[in-house]
C-alpha cells in the first residue's frame, strides 16, 4: 500500500496523511448524516407525537446540550490520556440513540434518544478533532476543514434520506440506517490503530504543541475567546433557525410539502459543505481573522434580505448565506487551538460543545418565539445575528513559528 495509508510504515517526519485525514472526514459525514435524521424527521414526530414548536425546540435542545457539556470534558481527559478507540465507542453511543428514536413510544424516549446521540458526538468530536491535526503535517486550516466538510455533507445528505426513504416508508424506517452507523465504527477502528501506532512508537504528534511566536498575556487570551464566543453565538444562533426551522418556514410561507422543503434544505446544507472546505485553506493561505471576519459580517446583507424575499430568491439566499457562514468554523477553531497551544482535545471540545450547545439553546428559544408570534418573526429577529461579526476586528494577530 502507499506511504499515507493506515498501514505504512510510521516515520518522523510530518507530512499530510490524507488517507487518515479522509478516513477521518468520512467518518465525520457518516456520524453526521445519522445525527441529521433527527432535525429532518421533526415534521413525522412533530405529527405522531402532537408536538409544539417549544417541544421539537426541547428536542433539539437535549441533543445539543448532552453534546456542548461533555465534549470540553471528554476533550480535556483525552489531552492528557488519549483514548484511540473512543471513536468507535461514540458512535455506538449514536447507533444506540437512532434505534431508540426509531421505536420510541412516547416523548420522554425521544428526548432519551437525541440524549444518547448528543452523547455520541461529544465523544466524536475533540478526538477526531485531535486526530485530524496530528495527521495534518502543518496544514491546519485545510486538515480542518477536510475533516468538518465531511460532517457538513453528511448533514445535507440526512434530509435528502429522509425525504426519499424514512417519510415515505415511516418513522422505523430509521433502524435500517444502523448499518450505516456499523460501518463507521469498523472505520473509526482502523482510525484508532493508526493513532495508536503513533503512540506506541512515541512520535511527537504534529501540531499537538504548536505555538505562537511570542506568547500571548492572559488578557489578550481571555478577550479573544470571549469574542469567538460572541461570534460562535452570532452564527450558530443563525444557522439554528434554519437547521431546525427551515422546513417550517418554507412550509408556512411558501405551503411548500414536506418533501420539497427538504429538498430546499438540502441545498442550504450542501452550501454549508462547500463553505466549510473553502473555508479552511484559505485561512492557511490569508490568515484566519480576515476569514472569520469576511465569514460573519459578509452574511449579513443576504441574512437581511432573506424574510422579504419570494421562494426563488429566497433559495438563492439561503444558498450564499451557508456558503459565507459556514467558512468560519474552521478559522475560529484553529485559531483558538493557536491562541491555547497543547490544548487541542480540550479547545476542540470546547468550541465544538460551544457549536452544539449555542444551537441547542438557539433552537428552544427561537422555538418559544415561533409558538409565541409566527415562525415568519423568528427569521426577521435573526436577521440581524451576522452583524455581530464587527468584533472580530477586535481579535489579536496570530502567527505560528516559521519553522511549523
Amino acid at each position: 500500500m502507499r506511504s499515507d495509508s493506515f498501514n505504512a510504515p510510521i516515520s518522523g517526519a510530518q507530512k499530510t496523511r490524507f488517507k487518515v485525514l479522509g478516513a477521518i472526514g468520512f467518518s465525520h459525514f457518516l456520524n453526521d448524516m445519522l445525527q441529521s435524521l433527527i432535525p429532518a424527521i421533526y415534521p413525522i414526530l412533530k405529527s405522531a407525537f402532537v408536538l409544539s414548536f417549544g417541544q421539537i425546540g426541547l428536542l433539539t435542545l437535549t441533543y445539543q446540550i448532552t453534546a456542548s457539556l461533555l465534549q470540553p470534558l471528554v476533550g480535556f481527559y483525552t489531552d492528557r490520556h488519549p483514548k484511540p478507540y473512543s471513536l468507535s465507542i461514540g458512535m455506538g453511543c449514536t447507533l444506540s440513540g437512532l434505534l431508540l428514536l426509531a421505536f420510541a413510544p412516547s416523548y420522554a424516549a425521544l428526548l432519551t434518544a437525541a440524549a444518547l446521540v448528543g452523547m455520541g458526538s461529544s465523544i466524536f468530536h475533540p478526538e477526531s478533532s485531535r486526530i485530524a491535526r496530528v495527521a495534518s503535517g502543518g496544514q491546519y486550516g485545510l486538515a480542518q476543514a477536510i475533516f468538518q466538510v465531511g460532517g457538513n455533507a453528511g448533514t445535507a445528505l440526512g434530509p435528502l434520506l429522509a425525504a426519499c426513504i424514512v417519510i415515505p416508508q415511516g418513522r422505523n424506517s430509521l433502524a435500517w440506517f444502523s448499518l450505516i452507523a456499523l460501518i463507521a465504527i469498523l472505520l473509526l477502528w482502523q482510525v484508532g490503530n493508526w493513532y495508536k501506532r503513533r503512540q506506541l512508537r512515541g512520535i511527537q504528534t504534529a501540531g499537538l504543541h504548536s505555538y505562537t511566536q511570542k506568547p500571548l498575556p492572559t488578557k489578550i487570551v481571555t478577550k479573544s475567546m470571549l469574542i469567538l464566543l460572541v461570534l460562535i453565538f452570532s452564527k450558530f444562533f443563525y444557522m439554528a433557525s434554519l437547521g431546525s426551522y427551515y422546513i417550517f418556514y418554507l412550509m408556512n410561507k411558501f405551503h411548500l410539502p414536506v418533501q420539497s422543503a427538504q429538498v430546499h434544505l438540502f441545498v442550504f446544507l450542501f452550501a454549508v459543505a462547500i463553505g466549510t472546505v473553502v473555508g479552511g485553506p484559505i485561512g492557511d493561505r490569508i490568515g484566519r481573522k480576515r476569514v472569520i471576519w469576511v465569514s460573519i459580517l459578509g452574511a449579513a446583507p443576504f441574512t437581511l434580505m432573506l424574510p422579504y424575499a419570494n421562494l426563488a430568491c429566497t433559495g438563492v439566499l439561503t444558498f450564499v448565506i451557508g456558503l459565507i457562514l459556514a467558512s468560519a468554523f474552521p478559522a475560529i477553531l484553529v485559531f483558538a487551538q493557536e491562541l491555547v497551544p497543547g490544548k487541542v482535545g480540550m479547545i476542540s471540545g470546547l468550541f465544538f460543545g460551544l457549536a452544539f450547545g449555542m444551537a441547542g439553546i438557539g433552537a428552544a428559544v427561537l422555538g418559544k418565539l415561533a409558538d409565541a408570534h409566527g415562525i415568519e418573526y423568528v427569521y426577521r429577529l435573526c436577521a440581524f445575528l451576522p452583524l455581530l461579526g464587527v468584533f472580530a476586528a477586535f481579535l489579536p494577530e496570530v502567527k505560528r513559528r516559521s519553522n511549523e
